[in-house]
């Protein structure tokens, strides 16, 4: 089974050995959040266009992500940049709740569409500005961001339960992939690795 074979060449050995993580990248079909034309390729390891100038991440990215967001069955997670979907996908497997925004109009309604006719019921996804988060669900157990912004946007550090975290890759062009922990007093940071991203964009206003 292609997914299988993924998960294996792929992510487990790049040092992913979160057991639900590996088990959710088994599960989730990534070739139904991709092109058709793009279906034949949708388990290699890179990322695919889907469109608008934005991508679907490469698998082991999304299952560093994943793993590096420390996900409990009862957690509410917030994810920015929905895209095609995939990586919400991976999340609602994983959380009780995602909440995830998508700036572009149009990959927001293909993305909760699709999200929907796979079966995802715990996904409330709607078009907007990333970096003002969705502070009315807030405080979040989990962060993800998919897109990168030149620095880390002080609403998504706001929204962030204490021990929560907030992965996101941050820089311009090359980036490093962050992971920030807040704790009661302030905020924790680490570097995963490089990463390239798209540009994590501010809406109109």
């Amino acid at each position: 089974m292609q997914r299988e074979e993924m998960v294996r060449t792929q992510i487990a050995a790049r040092g992913v050995t979160d057991p639900r993580v590996l088990e959710v990248m088994r599960r989730v079909p990534r070739h139904r959040f991709v092109s058709d034309e793009a279906r034949p390729v949708a388990y290699g390891d890179s990322p695919l266009s889907i469109g608008h100038a934005q991508t679907i991440s490469q698998p082991y990215i999304v299952a560093a992500m994943s793993e590096a967001a420390a996900i409990s069955a009862d957690h509410v997670v917030l994810e920015i940049g929905t895209g095609s979907g995939y990586q919400t996908a991976v999340l609602a497997e994983l959380a009780r709740t995602v909440y995830s925004i998508e700036l572009i109009p149009a990959l927001a309604e293909r993305a909760a569409a699709n999200l929907q006719a796979i079966g995802y019921t715990n996904v409330h996804a709607r078009q907007g500005d990333g970096y003002a988060g969705w502070p009315e669900h807030a405080p979040f157990d989990a962060i993800v961001v998919t897109a990168a912004p030149p620095e880390v946007p002080e609403a998504l550090r706001q929204q962030l339960r204490v021990g929560g975290r907030l992965v996101v890759p941050v820089g311009t062009d090359w980036q490093e992939l962050m992971v920030i922990e807040r704790t009661p007093t302030g905020y924790r940071e680490r570097t995963l690795m490089p990463v390239r991203f798209v540009p994590m964009v501010r809406g109109p206003g």
